[in-house]
């Protein structure tokens, strides 16, 4: 009964550190935040690529914590407007950081 005790007591032990290993912190996300942060960079791709004036091959999509960032180059300067409003467009979009340049 004693070792019974011990291992059960060391498997509740070992459970609480591999549940503590998947929580988030400020630098780094958790796993259910990073499948939504892949979720949401996947939706602002496809919005981005819906956009007939947009190359959306020459725009990169990076997301962390809700937060969208937008880099890459464009043609004209409406453009790095309109990209910044598509990805706020969609749902599940905390922000949007737009570093987009003009060639």
């Amino acid at each position: 009964m004693n070792i019974t005790k011990k291992i059960a007591t060391g498997l509740f032990v070992a459970s609480l550190f591999a549940v503590a290993g998947c929580a988030s912190t400020s630098t780094k996300e958790g796993t259910g935040e990073y499948v939504d942060d892949a979720v949401l960079t996947t939706k602002v791709k496809a919005s981005i690529f819906n956009e007939p004036s947009l190359k959306s091959t020459e725009i990169n999509v990076e997301t962390f914590k809700g937060t969208v960032q937008l880099s890459g180059f464009v043609a004209q300067p409406g453009d790095i407007a309109r990209a910044g409003e598509i990805a706020r467009g969609v749902k599940g979009v905390m922000s949007v950081k737009n570093d987009i340049r003009v060639k």
